[in-house]
């Protein structure tokens, strides 16, 4: 198993929960209100010798617990459905579960 987890614009994640609700085996999804900044220099504010972030953007955070063989085409689905080729179009990252247990089962 493995856990998706991405950060999208806000825009986006209609398209994104419409998408993935389609591919057989969707395991349902958490989304939160989230807010990021980038380490991309022109964001920031030199002062001295430090550099202090200034420019927050609202996000949408999604996270999903998924079996191996899902992962690929949920990703791939986030991907094009969220990829403008502009700053702040999100990220994707995917992580190992060793152990996942839903709590309505005994």
């Amino acid at each position: 198993m493995k856990e998706i987890k991405a950060v999208i614009q806000p825009s986006r994640l209609s398209r994104v929960r419409e998408a993935l609700r389609k591919v057989r085996g969707f395991p349902g999804m958490t989304i939160t209100a989230a807010e990021g900044c980038s380490d991309v220099a022109d964001l920031a504010l030199q002062r001295r010798d430090t550099e202090e972030l200034v420019e927050f953007s609202r996000k949408v955070r999604i996270e999903m617990v998924t079996r191996d063989e899902h992962v690929d085409e949920m990703v791939r689905i986030i991907h094009e459905l969220c990829h403008t080729g502009q700053r702040g179009d999100g990220i994707v990252w995917v992580t190992p579960v060793d152990t996942f247990t839903r709590l309505r089962e005994p």
